[in-house]
């Protein structure tokens, strides 16, 4: 198994990709604590988690607050002993219309975004990687989008966080890497979870899977695929890196037709 024995927090864990990636990650031989906002149904995940996947621990947490991120490192060093690998899942897109127009877009949005998606991530990695330290080393994977990597029309609060997140994780890469500290980026693209399905009109739909270089949509499996190789030892000289899992959409010019 490619992460046995390692210790791995999973945020954002109730959504589908979170949920995916913890679940990939625990059948990997890893120990997972998963996180979440209060009220989300994590224990439900949990106990999924450990009937299909391995051991778990939940602790809910809200990530834009430092104080609840220090409380999540802690309590998985007190359950598990310590932390290998923090897969930073966890963001804010409350309403694609919320997000569409910058003009018209909230300054309390905006704020919103930053502090879950930018700020949320940029806490878990600071307060993951002290202990990360103390065992040698560890890996993160934070979650771009393609959204971050390529304009689009609206996505102006979502995007910039993602964007960000990019730099972000280069710097912790170049920082840290000769202490021990892998750091990567996924950027999902065309996904399908339950957050694509009720915010994508049928048209859209097609016409995304009509441009992607692969038959079909992709799966939270496939992400979490790549996730559990990213903070697998197998990846141990990959880092500060963006892996787009997007079927091939950002690799060729919107104008080429797909038959």
């Amino acid at each position: 198994m490619l992460l046995e024995g390692k210790v791995a927090i999973v945020t954002g864990a109730a959504g589908n990709l979170g949920s995916a990636c913890a679940c990939e990650i625990a059948k990997e031989g890893a120990k997972v604590v998963i996180t979440d906002l209060p009220g989300t149904g994590l224990e439900a995940i949990a106990d999924r988690i450990r009937e299909d996947c391995g051991e778990v621990a939940l602790h809910e947490a809200d990530l834009a607050s430092e104080k609840d991120v220090k409380a999540l490192v802690r309590s998985a060093i007190e359950e598990f002993g310590g932390i290998d690998v923090l897969v930073n899942v966890a963001a804010f897109m409350q309403g694609i219309d919320k997000d569409r127009d910058l003009l018209t877009m909230s300054s309390e949005y905006w704020d919103k975004a930053m502090a879950v998606n930018l700020r949320g991530t940029m806490l878990c990695c600071k307060h993951a990687i002290p202990t990360m330290l103390e065992r040698g080393g560890g890996a993160i994977v934070n979650f771009g989008s393609t959204a971050g990597i390529l304009g689009d029309v609206g996505l102006f609060a979502y995007s910039a966080t993602k964007a960000a997140l990019l730099s972000l994780t280069r710097s912790i890469a170049t920082t840290y890497g000769k202490q021990g500290i892998r750091c990567n980026s996924v950027c999902p693209g065309s996904v399908w979870t339950v957050a694509t399905k009720d915010m994508m009109p049928a048209s859209m739909l097609e016409m995304m899977t009509r441009t992607r270089l692969t038959p079909r949509l992709g799966l939270p499996e496939d992400v979490a695929a790549m996730v559990a190789f990213l903070a697998s030892d197998k990846a141990e000289y990959v880092t500060g890196q963006t892996f787009m899992v997007d079927g091939g959409g950002t690799a060729h010019q919107p104008w080429v037709r797909m038959e």
